[in-house]
């Protein structure tokens, strides 16, 4: 994730047992489902920062999803792995990935985007718009607002470049957005498809420092 040579996981690894423990199991359940059952039906779906499964691939995978998971964190990709046997997954940073080298109907990022650095932010998006066939949808969270806060598990930064700037970034990528919408947990959610070609490089405003 960030660009430390040590834990691309965002101090996440070493974090794991208390994440796992604290990790409500509801919570983004509703919202995910919903998402899930526009897509084909037994469609191929990544699920970036993935962690231990739960709940985001567990719901996936209950609805029918074919789930591919991607986590920079050893201790929860071997929890995933426990969980779900059979399920492929990937220890990656989602920046780096490569995305088990095939094409997808959908992509989830829960808790994930405001982790990575501006710049990763970016490369993330339109790595992601390259791994799903047209149409495909791409689900994540981050604040609606621009803004950057402590994140409580790890001690590190957390960057959200707000919704007026990923719109930007999102179609530069290819992506229109669908819709917006809060869960109960106040998580503010892009829900996006694959509508087109990327527009020209340079079409969107550069990241502010």
């Amino acid at each position: 994730m960030r660009k430390d040579n040590a834990d691309r996981s965002a101090g996440y690894d070493s974090h794991a047992q208390e994440f796992m423990s604290r990790r409500d199991p509801a919570m983004g359940v509703s919202v995910v489902r919903a998402w899930a059952r526009e897509l084909p039906a037994g469609g191929a779906i990544m699920d970036l920062g993935c962690g231990h499964g739960v709940p985001i691939s567990e719901t996936l995978l209950g609805e029918g999803l074919a789930v591919h998971g991607v986590d920079a964190s050893p201790a929860l990709v071997a929890a995933f792995r426990e969980r779900f046997p059979g399920t492929p997954v990937a220890c990656e940073a989602v920046e780096l990935s490569g995305f088990f080298d095939r094409e997808f109907d959908g992509a989830v990022a829960w808790g994930l985007m405001f982790l990575l650095s501006a710049e990763d932010q970016v490369t993330l998006i339109h790595r992601v718009a390259r791994a799903l066939r047209h149409g495909g949808r791409f689900l994540f969270t981050s604040p609606e607002q621009a803004c950057t806060w402590t994140d409580a598990l790890t001690g590190r930064t957390s960057v959200s470049l707000g919704a007026e700037r990923y719109r930007a970034i999102l179609a530069e990528a290819g992506f229109t957005v669908m819709s917006e919408l809060d869960d109960e947990g106040e998580n503010h959610y892009f829900d996006t498809k694959k509508s087109g070609q990327a527009a020209p490089s340079g079409a969107t405003p550069p990241l502010k420092p």
